[in-house]
């Protein structure tokens, strides 16, 4: 956690919203697998750093990118969904619960603060994410394919408070990139940084922390 004077308790935030990808999942090795499996099938060229770039994207907006930097043919489009199939298939064999992620979920759940996912990934890949957690976990999910604007526009974390009939202000986002804690500070929230693969530099609204080990709904947070 950081050296600023403890603030707010997690449990006095209208809600938790939460990223998924590097923040309750670690699935950005998965998604580097895609990729550099993607530039290999069509003669393109990529790189796990220049993955890393990504981290927090929205997928249309990256297989944009990744289709100029690549220099390959198929459309956005078509590469989120030959993505997704091997994102999918990994996370069908295996689940990469990021560390500390559910026992936070839980103590979440147990003290009655609303959670809700905000995730730039498709409705068809957060199903086998959700299906290994209780049924009611979160009372709202938005995914990249229902939003208008991605991350790092605000829509997505707006979405998510508005679901849940709360205003993002006094919401509590846990992200691991700087583009989603972008998102989230443009809607309101106050967001808990938990850096993975990628590090995200400090700024108004943000907060660090260097691992989910350990929080509860019951822990401090930084001012």
């Amino acid at each position: 956690m950081g050296d600023e004077a403890p603030g707010r308790r997690i449990d006095s935030y209208a809600a938790v919203l939460w990223d998924m990808d590097g923040t309750l999942v670690d699935t950005e090795p998965y998604w580097m697998v895609a990729e550099l499996a993607l530039a290999e099938r069509y003669g393109g060229t990529w790189t796990p750093e220049q993955s890393l770039t990504l981290v927090g994207f929205d997928l249309i907006d990256a297989a944009r990118v990744m289709r100029e930097r690549m220099g390959i043919e198929p459309a956005p489009e078509q590469i989120v969904e030959e993505m997704l199939d091997s994102v999918i298939e990994q996370v069908e064999h295996a689940v990469p619960w990021r560390e500390g992620a559910v026992e936070l979920l839980s103590s979440l759940g147990e003290a009655g603060v609303p959670c809700a996912l905000v995730t730039m990934s498709w409705t068809r890949f957060v199903k086998p994410i959700l299906e290994g957690l209780p049924v009611d976990t979160f009372a709202a999910v938005v995914t990249g394919d229902t939003v208008d604007r991605g991350k790092p526009h605000p829509e997505p974390y707006l979405t998510a408070a508005r679901e849940l009939d709360v205003l993002a202000g006094d919401c509590l986002a846990i992200e691991d990139s700087d583009t989603g804690a972008t998102s989230a500070v443009a809607a309101g929230c106050t967001v808990l940084c938990a850096p993975l693969h990628v590090q995200v530099p400090p700024g108004p609204g943000r907060v660090f922390t260097d691992s989910l080990v350990g929080l509860s709904a019951s822990s401090l947070l930084p001012a």
